[in-house]
């Protein structure tokens, strides 16, 4: 909710004393009697200078009308009337919410917090980015502020435990991971493309035999892609999830726990980064797999998701309308060398 603060009271210069013309002290009768030599006047009183007014200063509306003001960005002109009050009630709760996540600092309720480079003060969190950042809650918890609140809560608990900050900094084996993620490109709205080569690296006990390895790399490449991301015109990003080379003994019970808590970490912590998703180069024996937990995701999950066969002619015909072909690598239809 947002705090109307009532504007200073625009000062005024002084007002001047009037000025009274100096009376000469006479007896009635001599008031009465016609002075010899002299024409009578009368006296009046001579008002002041008219008080000058102080220039340029708001009235006390205007001021609360300037802070009611919201910061906007191309992105926040898009909320909509329903969003906009859900923003400002989650937002009322930010020095709550940094108090319950961090109880062990005293000072939790009143600190910064930098979340995908962008910095949250809960004492002034009027910002664009800010609120481009607190809907991405909203919109995953369906503008229930209350739950909102509960899934930041449990993000920055889940960052500090994980400690995402290292595992940005960890050096993972390039023999290894090297060729398993990759960012290029953008499509047609600006927004950046990364893809998961699942199939990119045969040694899958490399891959997957350390889980919190895997994950600590994947979480790295995950906030890497977000880097890319300005939450002032472009806040998703494009998923392009590759399975050529993948087959039926690619599915051991390290690369399922794995994926299984990957995705578990990308749904709870991680809200609304996907502007669309393409599955390519699907084998069969797992496209039946999207068809079987199809019921289970939302209508607009389902909407930003396409499985796409193999081949770079179809691949091309899927993906040409959405991204330009100087930025798609040939390998899936365009005209660019990729990687």
């Amino acid at each position: 909710m947002t705090q109307i603060v009532d504007g200073e009271t625009a000062l005024t210069a002084p007002e001047s004393p009037v000025v009274h013309s100096a009376l000469t002290v006479t007896t009635t009768e001599e008031a009465a009697a016609p002075q010899s030599g002299a024409t009578p006047t009368v006296l009046e009183d001579t008002p002041g200078p008219e008080p000058t007014p102080a220039l340029n200063a708001p009235s006390a509306v205007e001021a609360t009308l300037e802070d009611d003001k919201e910061p906007q960005n191309p992105l926040t002109e898009k909320f909509t009337e329903a969003e906009w009050k859900a923003l400002k009630e989650f937002r009322s709760t930010l020095h709550e919410t940094f108090k319950e996540a961090f109880p062990e600092q005293d000072n939790a309720g009143s600190m910064s917090y930098k979340l995908w480079g962008v910095t949250i003060n809960p004492l002034k969190p009027k910002d664009a980015r800010v609120s481009v950042i607190l809907m991405k809650f909203l919109r995953a918890r369906s503008l229930n502020p209350a739950e909102a609140k509960d899934m930041l809560i449990s993000t920055l608990r889940w960052r500090k435990s994980f400690k995402v900050d290292e595992a940005m900094k960890e050096k993972f084996p390039e023999d290894v991971f090297g060729k398993l993620g990759r960012t290029y490109g953008r499509d047609k709205d600006g927004h950046p493309i990364a893809y998961n080569l699942y199939g990119a690296n045969k040694d899958l006990d490399a891959v997957f035999g350390d889980t919190q390895r895997f994950l600590r790399w994947r979480v790295a490449f995950m906030e890497e892609s977000i880097a890319l991301l300005d939450f002032e015109t472009i806040d998703q990003m494009v998923q392009i999830h590759d399975y050529e080379g993948v087959s039926m003994s690619s599915r051991t019970q390290a690369s399922k726990t794995a994926a299984s808590e990957a995705s578990s970490i990308f749904q709870g912590h991680y809200p609304e980064f996907l502007a669309k998703k393409f599955f390519v180069n699907v084998p069969s024996f797992l496209t039946w797999i999207f068809w079987i937990f199809k019921p289970l995701l939302s209508a607009v999950t389902v909407a930003k998701m396409s499985v796409v066969g193999s081949g770079s002619k179809v691949i091309g015909t899927a993906l040409l309308p959405l991204i330009p072909a100087d930025q798609l690598p040939k390998r899936y239809g365009g005209d660019a060398d990729g990687f």
